[in-house]
């Protein structure tokens, strides 16, 4: 048996607690590895999804988080790449969760090796955070990391949040001009990332989206919520597009709207589709010093219920990890 930390969706079902619990340590299948956590990051997604109707998906005691880092310690009998004492970043897949523990198994496909430049939390913040950004800028608004291709002008909002932060990284590795939105005290620190304006989303100016130079935007990567397509639509090119990561059902309507009218500036939600390469690629960028995992806070796991809260708040400037 060993010490985990479970999620409870009670019968309140307004509620969403978490609880410690001993449950066994898991075996892992076939083509599964068994890993001794190191760390573990909170992502929105993982409270987001236990909402009405998806927490219907779940059981009733679900362990949450998908983004962890550790050493493996048991492998499945197919498992090829992998053996005990590897080091290892690992995404375990939203409806399978088990990150908030002290031990969980990852598929083979979806687990990569961490090289000793890369420390446990620094890669147990990439993967959700990390790939949402990537398949944004990379598939979705066509950016080429080697920086050719055409220069397109990017709007990032939220960009000092879990996948803001990536993406502005990320985005400036491509040909690009950054323009990001933030938070007047963290105007600095989205600078550092590289980006080339930065607008504070309380003002005006900033409320408005308008570029401080005057440009339209071929893309934005949407990172937050609460902003209307009215609001977009006057600041992107001729053939714009909003990559939105949390769509609402206005965004939808809004989405569908366009494509129902050929309009050429375009809503696109984006849905995750997680890639072992693209997890690797981006462990590498950590260990080249690339790409930097900015993290805004450590929790032990007797304290994740803190680590929990502090994600629901929504004002973390990087990522929220959990150490065992």
């Amino acid at each position: 048996m060993t010490f985990w930390l479970s999620m409870r969706i009670p019968v309140n079902f307004a509620l969403i607690i978490l609880q410690h619990v001993e449950v066994p340590v898991p075996t892992p299948k076939q083509d599964e590895v068994l890993l001794k956590l190191e760390a573990a990051s909170i992502n929105p997604a993982d409270w987001k999804m236990q909402k009405f109707p998806l927490r219907y998906l779940f059981p009733r005691n679900f362990i949450p988080c998908t983004d962890v880092a550790g050493e493996v310690v048991e492998v499945g009998s197919g498992v090829k790449n992998f053996k005990a004492g590897d080091k290892v970043v690992a995404y375990l897949r939203q409806f399978g969760g088990g990150g908030l523990g002290e031990f969980a198994v990852a598929k083979e496909r979806l687990t990569v090796p961490r090289p000793p430049e890369v420390s446990a939390a620094e890669g147990a913040g990439l993967p959700i955070a990390g790939l949402t950004a990537h398949i944004a800028l990379t598939q979705s608004a066509g950016v080429k990391l080697d920086g050719s291709g055409p220069r397109k002008n990017i709007l990032i909002t939220a960009a000092s949040g879990g996948v803001g932060q990536f993406a502005v990284q990320l985005a400036k590795l491509g040909n690009t001009h950054v323009t990001a939105t933030c938070g007047a005290r963290n105007m600095d620190f989205v600078k550092s990332l590289g980006a080339d304006e930065i607008l504070d989303y309380k003002t005006p100016e900033g409320s408005s989206l308008k570029s401080p130079s005057g440009q339209k935007y071929d893309v934005v990567i949407h990172c937050t919520t609460g902003i209307p397509w009215s609001t977009f639509k006057p600041n992107l090119s001729a053939n714009g597009k909003v990559i939105d990561l949390s769509p609402s059902p206005g965004a939808l309507m809004s989405s569908l709207l366009n494509k129902l009218t050929f309009s050429k500036k375009q809503l696109m939600p984006l849905l995750l589709a997680a890639k072992r390469e693209n997890l690797d690629y981006l462990v590498k960028l950590v260990k080249e010093g690339t790409l930097k995992t900015v993290i805004d806070s450590k929790y032990p796991l007797s304290k994740a219920e803190d680590a929990w809260a502090k994600s629901i708040d929504g004002h973390a400037t990087g990522k929220i990890i959990v150490e065992p």
